[in-house]
This record gives structure tokens, sequence and C-alpha cells, in this order.
């Protein structure tokens, strides 16, 4: 097969399967199917809840690698931009706990992707200025937001209230996908959303056009005069405030409170679904998707009371298929063809 006709099916077989993951809840909860308690199990609404709820951080981080690798700059530390921006919308919800409810949760949000933005900024600082290896600058990154989130951490301090879920009249009345889709938080909207917004900017607008010439071809993009560090510096830093929201979301929608290392290796399965989708919006997003669901499904199962299976065997499902994918494809897809390497200007700036 063509390589580059492989790769771009790639993507479309984790949109199919995500697709195929909402077809079939729609028969199960809404045909005969619904007798087959194995069915429900898999496929009823709760789990379709359970795995958007999971996919939101996933997407969120993908994009984050998407707009960041597409410019030609590898971003592994997406984990700890991830936790620094939810520590930050912690830290600030707690000291905003007397504001209107509304008013605190927005600054939180906006002082995690303040705070996701910085650690993009600095990620891109050391790659391109210091022109250190943009492995070991990721790896940095989530050391360093690991170790001072850990010990600024005041296990004391509580962050009073979270988003509530906004319902969308009419849509939210949709059969079976009304309620999953219709009836959520803020955050989980807005990363939606911008599955479009980034997939439009990227291919449909003149900037997206000169990013993607950047992580591509970035001494032809210079030639026409596009800055090319300059948008690498832009890209990584927006980078680093959608993996802040990612964080925001976990602490400010999902949780409701920090924890030491909460993120979970979010940042790196956000990675493996970027890669599974072939750096495109949509393709990450039927990744993360699928992601999502092996999570929910673990949930689902041990609320079941499976018990002939280890729990801890449950729990290692979202990682397994992690892997069997990323194992599976990473030798057959095309990075940006620039991704990773510095670049110098003709002056040497």
């Amino acid at each position: 097969m063509d390589r580059s006709r492989f790769w771009k099916l790639s993507s479309l077989i984790s949109i199919g399967l995500a697709v195929f993951l909402v077809i079939m809840a729609i028969l199960v909860n809404t045909t005969d199917l619904r007798q087959y308690t194995w069915l429900r199990v898999l496929f009823g609404i709760s789990a379709l809840n359970f795995a958007l709820r999971a996919s939101i951080p996933l997407i969120l981080g993908a994009l984050s690698g998407i707009l960041c690798e597409r410019s030609g700059i590898i971003n592994i530390g997406i984990e700890g931009m991830m936790l620094a921006g939810a520590f930050g919308g912690f830290v600030a919800k707690v000291a905003t706990n007397h504001w209107p409810l509304t008013t605190s949760l927005i600054f939180s949000v906006a002082i995690a992707l303040l705070i996701g933005g910085l650690m993009g900024l600095l990620h891109a600082l050391l790659s391109i200025r210091f022109r250190m290896d943009q492995i070991i600058s990721g790896t940095v990154i989530i050391i360093l937001a690991a170790g001072i989130s850990a010990y600024l951490f005041d296990r004391n301090a509580i962050a009073e209230g979270k988003f509530a879920a906004v319902r969308i009249p009419v849509l939210a009345d949709i059969p079976v996908l009304g309620g999953v889709f219709f009836n959520n938080p803020p955050i989980t909207y807005m990363a939606l959303i911008l599955v479009v917004v980034v997939h439009i900017a990227l291919f449909y607008t003149r900037w997206g056009l000169r990013t993607r010439s950047v992580g591509e071809h970035p001494r032809a993009a210079d030639t026409v005069g596009i800055n090319v560090n300059l948008y690498r510096y832009v890209n990584t830093t927006i980078g680093g405030m959608l993996a802040g929201l990612a964080g925001a979301f976990l602490v400010l929608e999902a949780v409701g409170q920090f924890q030491e290392g909460m993120t979970a290796g979010r940042g790196f399965i956000s990675l493996a679904a970027m890669i599974f989708g072939n750096w495109t919006p949509f393709g990450a997003l039927g990744a993360a998707t699928l992601f999502g669901y092996t999570q929910a499904l673990q949930n689902e199962l041990l609320l079941a009371g499976v018990t002939t299976v280890p729990r801890q065997f449950v729990s290692m499902l979202p990682y397994i298929v992690t892997i069997i994918a990323v194992s599976g494809l990473v030798g057959r897809v095309r990075p940006p063809a620039a991704a990773g390497k510095v670049y110098e200007t003709e002056g040497g700036h």
C-alpha cells in the first residue's frame, strides 16, 4: 500500500471506530438489543457519558501536540503543561472561593491557560533559543511541573464549587445522543468546538498553511519571508495553553480538587491519540474517544461486578490499547518532516 495513502487511512480508522461506538450506543439503547446485559455494559448511555468525560483532556492534549508538531516542535511535555495548568487553576480557585462562583471559575480557567502558555513558551525557548534537544526539554517540563506542584500543594486547601452542566434546549432532547453531547459543562463544549476551530485554522487559513510549511519545509518557508521561529514560538505557546485547559478541565469540571500527579499519564495518551490520528484534529478526536472509551469500559465492568477478570487487568485496558495503537502505527505514519529539528536562519539568528 502506498505510504501516503496509509497514513491518511490511519486517521480515518480512528474516526471510524468512534462513529462505530456512537452507532452501537444508539442501537443498543433504542432497539431490542438492550435486553442483552453485556451490550448494555459495553454500549450503554452511562458508558458513552463516561467515555466523553474521559476523552476531553485527551482531545485537548492531542490538539496541543498537533499545533506544536505541525510547526516543527516535538512536545512530550504535554503531561507537565497539563499538570501545571491543573495546579494553577486550583490555586486560583482556592484564592477566589469568596468570589461569585462563575467569576471565580472563569478567572481560574484564565490562570490555567496562562500557566500552560508560560510552560509552552518555556519549552519553545529551550528548544529554539537554547537549542536543547526537544525530548529532553519536554522531560524537563514534566519534572518541573511535578516537582513544583507537589512542593507547593497545600493538602488542607479546598476549592469550593466546579462547573455545572449547561443544557442546550432542543438538542438535548435528541434520543440517546442528546443527553450525552448537549448536557455538559462549558469546557467540554469548548474542547469539541476547538477540534473544528483548529481543523479549519490549520487547513483553510493562511496561518495554517504557514504553520504547516514551517513544520514541513522551514527553509522554503523562510525563503518566502515567513518567520519560522516566530511561528514555532506562537504555536508552542498556544499548544501549552490548550494543555493548560485540559488541566483546568480536571480540576474545575471533572474532579473539583487537585491531587498530586492527577494527570496520571493523560499527556502521554494524548500523544498516542495525536499519532494515531495522524496529526489531524478530527483523527485525534476519534483516537481520543477510543482511548476514553477504554477508560469508560474499565469503569463499567467494575460497576457491573465483573470478578472473573482481575481488577488490575481491567485498570490496564486504556494503556494496553495505547501501546497497541502506537506500536502498530508509529512506524507507518509520517510526522511533519521538520519536527524536532532546530532551524537557523541564513544569518545564524
